[in-house]
């Protein structure tokens, strides 16, 4: 079994795409976990990206896949989105320690 170049090059290229998009959304992770502000755009912009995947899930054998997925992704843009964690988050220099 011989493997063509290019799909070498791409499997390679793709799974370091996904290794530095992991690594990205660990930051971000950790960003929420200190209640940074800047980490609250990263994070809805990532589930955002991961509902219009499981909308591309939608069908056939892969119907829970996205259920999944979109289920996860509503979920933790309902919790970003909450009236708590949009105090905490917000970027006010008066305040030292926001207060979950």
């Amino acid at each position: 079994m011989k493997i063509d170049s290019d799909r070498l090059v791409l499997g390679v290229t793709t799974a370091a795409f996904l290794i530095l998009y992991g690594g990205g959304l660990l930051l971000v992770a950790r960003g929420l976990y200190r209640t940074s502000a800047w980490s609250r755009g990263p994070a809805v912009f990532a589930q955002l990206i991961q509902l219009f995947m499981a909308y591309s899930f939608w069908g056939g054998g892969t119907k829970a896949v996205s259920v999944v997925l979109a289920v996860a992704a509503a979920g933790v843009l309902a919790c970003v989105f909450q009236k708590v964690s949009m105090e905490a988050l917000t970027d006010d220099p008066t305040k030292d320690h926001p207060v979950l």
